[in-house]
């Protein structure tokens, strides 16, 4: 495995992300301000608080650097990382995801979901998790809860509404780095 994979370090779970990828042996870079972009190979944007990683992302002057990687390389985005790329954020994806979707912090939940691709299912940590509400057809619906969309791809980006980097779960994060 070559390369190095960033992780958006504004706010949010970066940190599990950055552990889990370097258990994995990747080369790992928190990202802050756009310099950091520079020379990457992947990028994980991370769970975490969306208007919070919103406001980093405007004042550190990250949007249009984040989507022109997102445009051309690997990317694995969680819960609040998967808000960041719909069309309301970022534009990086057409669809839009539905903060909160299953409620709030005393709604979050744990369970067992199955992903195409993917043999077994995963434990999924849903912390105040998004669901897509709506998406253009070239996004590939990989798993649902109660007939709601939590995980997506298209092309080069994987988009889940659940925490793997929580339960332990390596699968989402062997993908990316397999893309390298």
């Amino acid at each position: 495995m070559a390369g190095e994979v960033g992780v958006l370090a504004l706010q949010g779970d970066f940190e599990a992300h950055a552990t889990l990828l370097a258990e994995l042996g990747a080369a790992v870079r928190e990202v802050r301000v756009a310099s950091e972009l520079d020379g990457l190979d992947a990028l994980v944007l991370p769970g975490g608080e969306s208007t919070t990683m919103s406001l980093g992302i405007e004042r550190e002057r990250l949007a249009a650097p984040l989507r022109e990687l997102c445009a051309r390389l690997p990317v694995l985005a969680t819960c609040a990382g998967m808000i960041m790329l719909d069309r309301d954020h970022l534009g990086v994806l057409d669809m839009r995801c539905e903060r909160n979707a299953f409620g709030r912090q005393v709604r979050s939940f744990e369970g067992e979901v199955e992903l195409a691709g993917f043999e077994a299912p995963f434990h999924a940590v849903f912390i105040r998790a998004p669901w897509v509400a709506d998406h253009a057809a070239e996004i590939e619906v990989l798993g649902a809860v109660d007939g709601h969309p939590i995980a997506v791809r298209a092309g080069h980006i994987l988009a889940v509404a659940f925490h793997p980097e929580l339960s332990g779960e390596t699968r989402l994060h062997r993908w990316l780095l397999e893309q390298l």
